[in-house]
């Protein structure tokens, strides 16, 4: 993975803007749509929803936000790697901690849009339980779910 060193963390409210700006560049071109909340409303959302619901770690290199994910023992709410940096193995690391900490099984919604989150999920063991999913940006979803052999 190139020669810089990634760094998995616990997220720190001092990297929100960064993480914010990352995570909408990389959901906007996943889903071909503009983010529809504001910028201070999403680190809003990040510092004070989110991180109350979840445990959120982040992908560092050189104090750069290369990577966010969101979860408990039984679901990944957000995963999301930065565009210049996505096939570099961030986001299989991601998933195997959150898999190792889990209840042996784990849940997750991705957008039926979203050919390249599908194909990384099923070769990461999930499968398809669900489709149809209310969001807030009115897009069909999938559900996936994730069962420990």
């Amino acid at each position: 993975m190139n020669q810089h060193k990634m760094i998995i963390t616990q997220y720190n409210p001092k990297y929100a803007e960064q993480t914010v700006a990352m995570w909408r560049d990389s959901k906007e071109q996943a889903i071909g749509q503009k983010e529809i909340h504001s910028f201070e409303n999403h680190v809003y959302f990040l510092n004070h929803v989110l991180s109350e619901q979840f445990q959120i770690d982040l992908a560092l290199m050189d104090e750069k936000v290369v990577g966010v994910i969101a979860y408990n023992e039984r679901e990944i709410s957000q995963l999301y790697i930065h565009v210049d940096y996505q096939g570099m193995g961030i986001g299989p690391t991601l998933l195997d901690r959150v898999k190792a900490q889990s209840s042996g099984r784990l849940r997750l919604y991705t957008f039926e849009v979203n050919e390249n989150a599908q194909r990384f999920y099923e070769k990461h063991g999930f499968e398809i339980i669900g489709r149809g999913h209310e969001n807030e940006e009115n897009l069909a979803d999938i559900q996936y779910e994730w069962i420990s052999k």
